[in-house]
């Protein structure tokens, strides 16, 4: 099969990992472009990458000015800014990896559908639940009746506390004026996931969630703008940011501390802290992002779903409980650890899901390499049927959680 090669518009967390797929596999996979408005990650990048100086702008309008050059262009800009490039992208003849939402209205998530349509090409949305070992394991007991008749879903994002005071506190997804709600930017995963499952179509929709704590009422006495500007409460504050950032081992490894500065040395780090928007304090920061929810959900085949999101828990990470006619299923994503009990038999069945064996850092189970190890194979074989998550297939998600949102803001129930 030839190598595919790609643009990558925005070199942030996410862009990283699908690129690291050029790394994993550079026969089959080569970055030859990049769009990324900070200089200094643009520049990294660059080098990493091997990228010629004429393939790397500032911005994606850039990038996309230029006569089409590659096979692929990953879309992985900041939430309200995936529409634009994503259509451009595909008018231009490119496949195209787009990462989640799709786009912050429903309206403009259908007019990406309706690009992708008919085009040929490969469209395929950052849903990487989808293609986690864990998932898809639990998918093929499903569909293999060993449940019954699946009647009820429970789902629980653990957002895990550090995680919501990095992204959705301090950082680039707290206000949902300037990016999207919680529901949609974290949790259309989720909204994905029990779509994907209960195989059926969403009827009805309640959801109720506010925003609690993170609020400067809350804040501890005499608490400063600032973490490093001499808080009291520093030893006793889970959220200090200094601590989190030079001690907390998920800091590194889901490349929060990237995230931060380029420049990942403890000094650099604590500059950073000093000026940058991660060294605020939790509760003096301009989010507005809801802290909890739960989403109560019904489908056409009577099936009903409960998702519950929350920021205060230790560990980052997705548990669901499902019960069916003939049996249930308990499941931990962390522990890649699926129990299922069939009625009448004495015995549960307990699985430990493998998990991918690579040099690179990816995350979401296994799921962000098998993700991007899809699409490039779909687009070897330019095969859209391979396709597990097509801008179709990811509407009805985005559906629910514009709805959910509806249905919390309003006081109602939502019919779809």
């Amino acid at each position: 099969m030839k190598r595919i090669t790609a643009i990558l518009l925005g070199a942030g967390a996410r862009g990283n990992i699908y690129a690291h797929y050029a790394k994993e596999c550079p026969e089959e996979f080569q970055i030859v472009g990049v769009a990324e408005p900070d200089r200094a990650r643009r520049e990294q990048f660059v080098k990493e990458y091997g990228i010629a100086v004429e393939h790397a702008c500032e911005s994606w309008e850039q990038l996309l000015g230029q006569p089409k050059f590659a096979d692929a262009c990953l879309v992985c800009t900041m939430d309200d800014m995936h529409t634009k490039p994503a259509v451009q992208a595909l008018i231009m003849g490119y496949h195209v990896l787009l990462e989640k939402p799709m786009a912050n209205t429903e309206a403009e998530c259908r007019q990406i559908e309706q690009a992708a349509s008919g085009s040929g090409l490969v469209l395929s949305v950052c849903h990487v639940l989808r293609y986690t070992p864990f998932y898809s394991k639990i998918k093929q007991l499903l569909d293999d009746g060993v449940l019954g008749q699946m009647l009820c879903m429970q789902q629980i994002e653990n957002v895990g506390y550090w995680h919501q005071a990095h992204s959705f506190v301090r950082g680039n997804w707290n206000n949902s004026e300037t990016t999207s709600p919680m529901l949609l930017q974290k949790s259309c995963h989720d909204m994905d996931i029990i779509s994907w499952l209960m195989d059926s179509r969403c009827s009805r929709v309640s959801s109720f969630g506010s925003l609690t704590h993170f609020k400067p009422e809350n804040a501890p006495d005499k608490a400063p703008l600032r973490c490093l500007d001499g808080c009291p409460a520093a030893a006793a504050c889970p959220y200090y940011a200094p601590r989190f950032y030079l001690e907390h081992p998920r800091a590194e490894k889901d490349g929060f501390v990237s995230a931060i500065t380029t420049d990942t040395t403890r000094k650099g780090i604590l500059e950073a802290l000093e000026s940058g928007p991660y060294g605020r304090c939790v509760y003096h920061c301009d989010n507005n992002v809801v802290d909890h929810q739960v989403v109560n959900l019904e489908f056409e085949n009577s099936a009903t779903a409960s998702f519950v999101m929350t920021a205060f828990t230790e560990d980052c990470n997705r548990t669901l409980k499902i019960m069916g006619t003939r049996g249930e299923l308990i499941g931990d994503m962390e522990k890649n650890e699926i129990i299922y009990q069939v009625f009448n038999d004495p015995d549960p069945v307990r699985i430990t899901v493998e998990m991918p064996k690579v040099k690179n850092s990816y995350n979401h189970g296994g799921g962000d390499f098998y993700l991007i190890r899809d699409f490039v194979r779909a687009v070897q074989a330019e095969e859209t049927a391979q396709n597990k998550t097509t801008a179709a297939q990811s509407l009805q998600a985005h559906v629910m959680c514009f709805a959910a949102e509806k249905a919390r803001n309003r006081h109602m129930v939502v019919e779809l």
